[in-house]
């Protein structure tokens, strides 16, 4: 399997049924933009080196993701809008093991 069935909620409560690949080496931040499910600027401010949190989103399903690192875990400690399920998507690679994945786009921090 090359693509991922993958569907995300934008900061205006639309969901988007998108199809990732799997063999580019993207995350779901990368996958955000490349979709443009939102606006320019607003997501993945500091490129996806998890220093920023501009890329946080929720993980609605029950998908084993790999466990938060220790830079992820200090920028969510500094986040707004953090919840149980918090995540930064920059670090999140997508992988076959997210086939089905549901998640949402965090409000954006202002």
């Amino acid at each position: 399997m090359s693509d991922v069935n993958i569907t995300i909620k934008d900061r205006e409560g639309q969901t988007h049924k998108i199809v990732a690949p799997t063999d580019m080496a993207m995350n779901i931040m990368e996958v955000v933009r490349s979709y443009e499910l939102a606006p320019e600027g607003t997501i993945g401010v500091c490129g996806g080196i998890a220093m920023c949190a501009s890329c946080q989103c929720y993980i609605h399903s029950e998908h084993l993701i790999p466990e938060k690192g220790d830079e992820e875990e200090a920028m969510l400690s500094e986040a707004f809008n953090v919840k149980e399920n918090s995540r930064l998507g920059c670090q999140i690679s997508i992988t076959e093991e997210l086939e089905g994945l549901y998640l949402e786009l965090a409000p954006e921090e202002l």
